[in-house]
């Protein structure tokens, strides 16, 4: 009877998340930079996903983390907390992910993660922070000095963005006037001033202007009726990949808006981790081959 007892208690363990909250991977001026590690119980050495959370660059936390289905698949979730633009104008935001990236590969035996496989995902405005973190591998200016692990790499094997910003030189542009009475505020308190006026800040903070034919594989997934970020963004995102040949695929979702939950059903997240598999040179789970991830016509009817 002990003997059933325990097998059934580890059976439902082993479906069950484990978390390390709030570990401290870095500090700037006093202020404490945390982030939480997910992963199951019975996952031996995974690679690992940084999660960049949205929030207009301004809001949001570590705790929104959409990606929980993506544990199935043998990843450690690392979900970012980054100095959001109320405290810190740009590139404070970027400095830190960095150094989270640098903290996970220096202290990855404590966390029995693969260190050498790590892949960058964000959605929104993390998505955009994510994008930027993949194409600045060793940047000077944009790994900054945040951390105790600077002799560190921080670069990143893969890179996905969910309806993310590429290029702060043209959104306004492209946004509609939904989108400007949000992003216009948000990018004052980002870079300081509109891009017009802080251009120079503005290219540096657009993933477009750093594109090189190192860059790690790149998958953009975009609703097509998106009035918050523009879908354009992604689309010129991935032409611009396209023309320096660097891998890159781009989901557009006919009908979905701006973080609908098809983004993150089940379907998705087999095709997202397929993708971040084949780039890492990991074998497809059983799991994912058998899953139908192609888009569906879906509409996010949300105010």
């Amino acid at each position: 009877m002990i003997r059933i007892i325990l097998c059934f208690f580890l059976a439902c363990c082993a479906g069950r998340a484990d978390t390390q909250a709030d570990i401290e991977y870095a500090r700037v001026d006093g202020r404490v930079l945390t982030l939480d590690l997910h992963r199951k119980p019975e996952a031996v050495n995974p690679p690992v996903v940084v999660y960049v959370h949205g929030g207009a660059w301004r809001a949001g936390s570590k705790s929104d983390m959409p990606l929980e289905k993506f544990l199935d698949h043998g990843f450690a979730i690392a979900s970012v907390d980054y100095r959001l633009s109320t405290e810190a104008q740009f590139p404070a935001q970027i400095h830190d992910i960095k150094a989270a990236i640098r903290f996970l590969r220096a202290t990855a035996g404590t966390w029995h993660i693969d260190a050498r496989r790590i892949a960058i995902i964000g959605s929104s405005a993390g998505g955009h922070l994510a994008a930027l973190a993949g194409v600045t591998n060793g940047h000077q200016e944009l790994e900054g000095k945040v951390g105790a692990h600077l002799g560190q790499s921080s670069d990143v094997q893969c890179i996905v963005s969910f309806f993310g910003a590429s290029n702060l030189q043209s959104i306004l542009s492209q946004s509609t006037e939904f989108g400007l009475k949000m992003r216009v505020p948000a990018l004052q308190l980002l870079l300081g001033g509109q891009p017009s006026e802080k251009p120079g800040i503005a290219r540096l903070a657009s993933p477009v202007a750093h594109l090189d034919k190192s860059d790690p594989p790149l998958l953009l997934l975009h609703g097509d009726a998106d009035p918050q970020m523009p879908p354009e963004q992604s689309q010129e995102f991935a032409k611009a990949c396209e023309a320096m040949k660097i891998n890159v695929k781009l989901v557009s979702l006919p009908g979905s808006v701006h973080g609908g939950k098809e983004f993150y059903d089940q379907e998705r997240i087999a095709m997202v981790a397929d993708f971040v598999k084949d780039s890492l040179g990991l074998p497809r789970s059983v799991q994912s081959e058998s899953s139908d991830a192609r888009p569906r016509d879906t509409r996010d009817t949300r105010k």
